[in-house]
């Protein structure tokens, strides 16, 4: 029997007061604490500015959802947000289909996210 690894990498970078994690690959109950550990990385050093771009993102499970939902109230209670960005219809669906959209600001492209953290600095 052949055993797949599972794919699945997160680029950080940062500009401004924003930070950024590109993920790729497979997020599910296998990775899904590489992205928790990021997540509580950029919390501890105050960084609340979070935008998660999904342009490469091939597929999330609920073990990934999850990670999301166990952070957005400790971001958002430090005067931060996490805003998702770059997602492909199948992975939107997932999230649209879990009402994540009433939940997180989900844009098209990374540069709008960008933007309305600008404003919202203003």
């Amino acid at each position: 029997m052949l055993t797949v690894m599972k794919n699945f990498h997160i680029n950080h970078r940062h500009s401004d007061e924003i930070e950024v994690l590109e993920i790729s690959g497979e997020l599910d109950a296998h990775t899904a604490s590489k992205l928790e550990d990021s997540l509580k990385t950029l919390i501890d050093k105050n960084r609340h500015n979070i935008i998660v771009n999904c342009s490469d993102l091939e597929y999330i499970a609920s073990a990934g959802l999850g990670v999301f939902m166990a952070y957005i109230e400790d971001v958002r209670g430090l005067g931060g947000d996490i805003k998702l960005t770059n997602m492909n219809e199948r992975v939107y669906n997932v999230f649209d289909l879990l009402g994540f959209p009433t939940l997180y600001d989900i844009f098209d492209e990374e540069e709008e996210a960008v933007k309305q953290f600008q404003n919202s600095d203003q």
